[in-house]
């Protein structure tokens, strides 16, 4: 039901919800023990076949051999080639040896089967003595949130435990830049480009921008050709009228489709419904954004440490870059870079150069969240509004104890959709569902800081450090919207 536009459950409602979410939760820890022990049976055939090989003069024929026979076994009753059986026992094989806390945690259900995938892709280049101190710190970050959260934290752990200097694989790496194109059926074709990250992100962050624009303006014409009443309405120095434009049916991927071809193949977009006249329009001169983290070692000191390594830093929402690239992109950007003041232990951002000004308030809501603070969500902070957990017009203060950052869709939900909030000490925000399961969502830590050595804890503050009970003095409360 519908309560001033807020969807509320009823009570058989709630029920009825709280069972289907235990249901499926049942389901969940059933499906994770099952695909452990499957896992475990796969690993064990592959052991049986080097079992059957050993001591055999030709012992490399006979493991094949024995494997094939084992595989088919397997998969003739489970109508699965005996090729791809042979992967999958290859792949259990992997696993279940070289990731066995991996295994066993997903046995458990404490982590997704996502996150068995992205620990094994970070990984993949490690050699295997520092694979056991990987998956243990992996796996503590695995089981605390969601795998599009975690997934650059594990890349950007597994960079600093690799003994070659992410520099040196980056440097090689950027020799296979390429575009290639391919044939699809039906009169199509696809365009696929390899590049450095930050640069490929860019041009995702244009391709956003560009899209969202055409999008909002075609909203608008077909809101003024409704008011209008077929009446001709909007500029007549637009180069597309209104009619015109609200006729256009295209899905947001066809959107982004054109306007790459159309950037690609004559600089700006070719049907620009902000152009007047012979004039270009706004949407050609959109620039993309992204959002880097550096330590700030990695500025000052261009050779790394003893051994030649510098810390990485972090784009946020895509991947870690090398160091050298995010120095030529802090020397290349005519903007401004935030200081910020993290935890010497947990790396939680603490302030940035100060939060008295909006603006102010608003570089220190982008380096504490990130990203959307809804549990699980991690689209940039950039593309996101600022939220008054309390909202303003109820008494919430205008303050970075009672703000945080959410995208449309989850800040439409905290408006509508039974979701509530309330924020703790240090930007924790914890939510609570429509059925009254609370969710805790923590303030991401950077995956790149500086951390003093030694740590004193019993060090006074710097002179510039906010109060510590800064936070508290605005409470905590739950808002209905």
């Amino acid at each position: 039901m519908y309560s001033n536009g807020v969807i509320e459950f009823s009570e058989a409602q709630t029920a009825e919800l709280t069972a289907i979410v235990a249901a499926v939760q049942q389901a969940d820890a059933a499906l994770a023990a099952a695909e452990a022990a499957r896992v475990r049976a796969l690993a064990r055939a592959g052991e049986l076949a080097r079992e059957l090989a050993a001591g055999k003069p030709s012992r490399v024929r006979e493991h094949d051999m024995a494997l094939r026979s084992i595989a088919a076994t397997i998969g003739v009753p489970a109508r699965v080639s005996d090729r791809s059986m042979q992967r999958q026992i290859g792949d259990a094989s992997v696993l279940a040896e070289r990731y066995p806390g991996t295994l066993e945690a997903r046995g458990r259900g404490e982590i997704t089967r996502q996150h068995v995938y992205a620990i094994q892709d970070a990984a993949a280049d490690l050699p295997d003595e520092a694979v056991a101190a990987f998956e243990a710190e992996a796996l503590e970050r695995c089981r605390r949130d969601t795998v599009g959260r975690v997934k650059a934290e594990l890349e950007i752990l597994a960079q600093r435990m690799h003994p070659r200097s992410f520099a040196e694989r980056h440097a090689s790496a950027r020799e296979d830049r390429r575009i290639t194109t391919g044939r699809l059926p039906d009169g199509m074709s696809g365009l696929y480009l390899v590049g450095p990250t930050p640069l490929i992100a860019g041009i995702d962050d244009r391709l956003n921008q560009v899209t969202t624009g055409i999008i909002d303006a075609r909203t608008a014409a077909i809101a003024a050709v409704n008011a209008a009443g077929g009446a001709p309405v909007g500029d007549d120095d637009a180069r597309i009228p209104a009619q015109i434009l609200a006729t256009d049916t295209r899905t947001r991927a066809q959107i982004r489709a054109d306007v790459a071809v159309d950037l690609l193949l004559a600089g700006s977009p070719v049907a620009d419904p902000t152009a007047m006249g012979d004039g270009p329009g706004t949407l050609g001169a959109i620039r993309a954004k992204i959002q880097v983290v550096v330590p700030a070692l990695s500025l000052l000191k261009p050779d790394g440490d003893e051994n030649g390594h510098a810390e990485p830093a972090d784009l946020v929402g895509y991947s870690p870059i090398d160091a050298e690239t995010a120095r030529a992109i802090a020397e290349a950007c005519d903007t401004w870079w935030e200081r910020l003041v993290t935890h010497p232990v947990t790396g939680q951002v603490l302030h940035t150069n100060g939060y008295q000004r909006t603006a102010a308030i608003d570089r220190h809501l982008r380096a504490r969240d990130r990203h959307c603070r809804f549990p699980g969500c991690r689209l940039p902070a950039i593309r996101c509004e600022v939220d008054h957990t309390i909202d303003h017009a109820l008494g919430g203060k205008t303050d970075v104890c009672n703000l945080a950052h959410l995208c449309q869709r989850h800040h439409s939900m905290k408006q509508f959709a039974g979701w509530t909030v309330r924020q703790l000490d240090g930007g924790i925000l914890e939510w609570t569902s429509p059925v009254g399961t609370t969710y805790t969502d923590y303030p991401p830590t950077p995956g790149v800081h500086f951390a003093p050595d030694p740590y004193d804890p019993d060090a006074p503050p710097p002179p510039d450090a906010a109060p510590a009970d800064a936070c508290h003095a605005t409470g905590a409360s739950d808002a209905p919207f």
